[in-house]
């Protein structure tokens, strides 16, 4: 194990310099100092009793702060928050793994204010430990200092990315870098690259090609990407732009569809709408809205980013705040999604649509979060399985929602629901993180599927797409018989009465929902 200290003796070492600057005792504040930049940030959950979260348009925080020529642009009183008290440790997926004190978040922070301090060459060994960083922000839900870590890392990789462009995906192949900036972020781009994966899906050619030998022909990448898929099921085609609600209308709401989501998972999309429209939802679905942008950010391309966050505000009417009030919410049910979402106004900041983004943002909701807020009407067809739950780090750790898709689990007749160990720590998806940095995604993978097979569960839900495939992957490779789904499936099985063939049993017995016996 690398201490703490010795991270701070190896880095001086490294650079030839003392470990301290004794310039910084003049300059740095007291910590007492950094309380009001500190609570002057809104925190972007609307789920949680703060002064912020008060439904209205959110103030942007600072942004670019510039640090020197030498360094990113990062307000330094974020930096300075950190206390090192090393209480973020224990719930660091990377640390937990490797044990190595620079693969936790205090290892990071002291690594970028070093490098920001001047003191500390860029070099590639500080650039593999910030590169293997999941940026799952379970440090920020750990860290007692209210530190906001992933104001931190996300414009420092845009900052190395500046100084060797292109170095995020770096790793992959151009096949891939093609299908993560060309096709994955578009809907219709999706579904027709899909196409033949569901054909061979659908015809027994992809059990056939397995069995035969023949995808040890397919270099090795492009098997790992075929391996993600889930199974495919029929796309719903198109749903009207309007879906009226069932019984009184108690809100209307714009619906979200994303874009690897919507082709990879289609059925969730359609359970989300049925089931808002079961809950008295009048649906809008907006024809012309885009990818949030999340995979471009966190590639570090901030550009396209925001052409998609810009897009997506005059999609949904929120350049018109006039007749954006007519819009109760903003329904997404991908945790990323609704995070990148949430998180319009810090990205847009300084732009001409900041303020139109801080007004999209504030009625971003996601689908549990805003069931939990309406009070959802209570499901009565019985679901009979055994099931847990998997926290999706942009829900439980971005957006601190972790508590309403477990109490929208349990109001499900015959679920039981049971505690997932680590059920906080991160699958390995973590967007293309598992296509970046495949070794450790393997091992995270490895460890959530050990874990969902202790509590012997027949199902496990989890709320972002990323986390299904990657579960979805490992539960097959473990050869685990697990439905893993979307929450809002179970819901909407709950409230159609329709049992998913996931869990009928291998005999095909399986469950009548509507009565509760075998069959």
């Amino acid at each position: 194990m690398t201490s703490f200290d010795g991270l701070a003796g190896a880095a001086a070492k490294h650079c030839q310099l003392p470990t301290a600057n004794p310039d910084m005792a003049a300059t740095t504040p007291k910590l007492a100092d950094a309380d009001a930049p500190r609570t002057s940030l809104p925190i972007y959950s609307a789920n949680v009793d703060a002064p912020t979260a008060t439904g209205g348009a959110l103030p942007a925080p600072p942004h670019n702060h510039s640090c020197g020529s030498h360094g990113p642009n990062i307000d330094y009183e974020l930096v300075l928050d950190c206390v090192h008290c090393g209480l973020c440790t224990a719930s660091c997926p990377t640390y937990v793994e490797t044990s190595n004190e620079a693969d936790s978040p205090r290892g990071r922070i002291y690594l970028m204010r070093q490098v920001i301090d001047g003191t500390l060459a860029l070099d590639n060994d500080v650039k593999q430990h910030l590169d293997l960083c999941l940026n799952c922000r379970a440090c920020e839900t750990a860290c007692p200092s209210g530190v906001q870590y992933g104001k931190l890392i996300e414009p420092f990789r845009v900052y190395m990315n500046e100084q060797e462009p292109g170095r995020q995906t770096a790793s992959l192949n151009a096949l891939q870098r093609f299908l993560l900036f060309n096709v994955f972020p578009y809907r219709w781009a999706n579904r027709i690259a899909l196409a033949p994966a569901r054909l061979m899906q659908w015809t027994g050619l992809d059990w056939l090609t397995e069995k035969s030998g023949l995808m040890n022909l397919v270099p090795r990448s492009l098997r790992n990407m075929k391996n993600m898929l889930p199974e495919l099921k029929p796309h719903y085609g198109s749903l009207p732009e309007i879906l009226e609600p069932i019984g009184p209308r108690r809100a209307r709401v714009a619906l979200f569809l994303g874009c690897v989501a919507d082709s990879l998972y289609p059925e969730t999309n359609y359970a989300t709408a049925k089931v808002l429209q079961a809950n008295g939802c009048e649906v809008w679905i907006p024809r012309s809205q885009a990818c949030c942008g999340a995979l471009h950010y966190h590639a570090a391309d901030e550009v396209t980013a925001r052409e998609f966050a810009a897009t997506n505000c005059d999609a949904f009417g929120a350049t018109d705040a006039e007749r954006f009030q007519n819009v109760d919410a903003i329904i997404t049910n991908a945790a990323g999604c609704g995070f990148q979402l949430k998180d319009y106004a810090h990205m847009m900041h300084g732009t001409p649509q900041a303020e139109v983004a801080a007004r999209f943002q504030s009625k971003v909701r996601d689908i549990s979060e805003f069931l939990m807020e309406l009070g959802p009407v209570k499901p009565k067809y019985a679901l009979n399985v055994r099931a847990t739950y998997h926290d999706a780090c942009h829900l439980r750790h971005a957006q601190q929602i972790f508590k309403q898709p477990r109490q929208l689990l349990e109001m499900i007749p015959g679920l039981e629901l049971i505690p997932l160990p680590e059920s906080e720590l991160c699958c390995g998806a973590a967007g293309s993180y598992n296509l970046t940095q495949p070794e450790m995604a393997e091992r995270l993978g490895d460890r959530k599927v050990e874990n969902i097979a202790s509590t012997a569960a027949r199902a496990v839900f989890t709320g972002n797409v990323g986390c299904l495939m990657q579960i979805t992957r490992h539960l097959k490779a473990a050869g685990q018989n697990v439905w893993a789904a979307h929450p809002v499936d179970a819901l909407w099985a709950s409230y159609s009465g329709e049992m998913p063939p996931q869990l009928k049993d291998p005999s095909g017995a399986g469950t009548d929902s509507k009565t509760g016996q075998n069959h």
